[in-house]
């Protein structure tokens, strides 16, 4: 928890961010996720400075638990001195222990994004669902909340002015902007509308931007005319068996096929996982883990 001190901007996580969300579909399935095609809506995680803080931590702790369809879990919730805005530990259940931040009995607002956080903590837990290493793992954990639809409160609980800031979770702002525009272009939701943060409509609108170039890249025929130009020049590096010229990175591969004709990898837009078709021009290619069609010039 950033509590008035630098708060990190930009992608850095971005390569995780994104094996996350091949993770969750390919954990939870196409079927799954689509589930989750409505948001926490703010009025059930609402909390007011005259609601009494224990009674209100529990009631939007169950509103969570319910959104992630944990029907048999209870969240017990506590308040404690610490460097972290929350803690839950992860037992057999049904029972758990969440502990927040002293910060968040006069902070009131925010306990509703501390809480998305540590019960999808609780979530992929009962899925046995764990990236290695503690920083990942919680990039997961971002990521799930976000993209299952209760990660809108952290982004906009992010907040800053000339003597003050805060920022919950481990993704950077944009990060969270780029996963919601992931989720929005997904399910077609707008989730701006809830936002009572100021700096969250810029970080949201940041991460829209790079969420929709990763749908105008090549071979897929909403690329640009540079990209198109660039592709074209490695296809035929490819093609004539040479090495690529070295330049920025680009999504897409071209690997030789001994039994047809030679064929290029990239990442699906919506999942990221690696969709690989023939080079052979106009192609429509259906991607196999989050069932997106895609439009394709190879």
């Amino acid at each position: 928890m950033a509590n008035g001190g630098p708060v990190e901007h930009g992608y850095p996580h971005l390569e995780t961010v994104r094996s996350a969300v091949t993770a969750l579909y390919r954990r939870l399935s196409y079927d799954t996720v689509r589930t989750f095609s409505v948001s926490v809506a703010p009025a059930d995680v609402a909390f007011c400075d005259t609601d009494e803080l224990h009674l209100g931590a529990q009631r939007v702790a169950r509103e969570l638990v319910r959104h992630y369809r944990l029907p048999d879990a209870r969240l017990i919730v506590g308040f404690r001195e610490m460097t972290h805005a929350a803690h839950v530990e992860l037992a057999a259940g049904p029972e758990y222990f969440v502990e927040l931040n002293d910060r968040f009995r006069t902070h009131r607002r925010d306990i509703g994004a501390a809480l998305a956080h540590e019960v999808a903590h609780v979530y992929l837990h009962r899925l046995g669902l764990s990236f290695p290493g503690t920083r990942d793992n919680e990039i997961l954990t971002d990521t799930t909340a976000t993209y299952l639809g209760a990660g809108w409160l952290l982004l906009d609980a992010f907040r800053q002015d000339g003597a003050s800031s805060q920022k919950l979770g481990y993704l950077t702002p944009e990060e969270f902007g780029y996963v919601l525009a992931k989720r929005s272009l997904a399910f077609a939701e707008d989730p701006s509308v809830w936002f009572t943060s100021a700096q969250a409509y810029t970080a949201y609108g940041a991460g829209m931007a790079l969420a929709r170039r990763d749908g105008q890249q090549p071979p897929l025929t909403a690329a640009g005319w540079a990209g198109r130009r660039r592709y074209a020049r490695d296809r035929r590096h490819a093609q004539d068996h040479r090495p690529a010229v070295a330049e920025a990175q680009v999504p897409y591969r071209f690997t030789p096929d001994s039994h047809g004709p030679l064929r290029v990898s990239f990442p699906c837009p919506t999942c990221h996982q690696r969709i690989r078709v023939p080079v052979r021009g106009r192609v429509r290619a259906r991607c196999g883990l989050c069932r997106t069609v895609l439009e394709c010039d190879t």
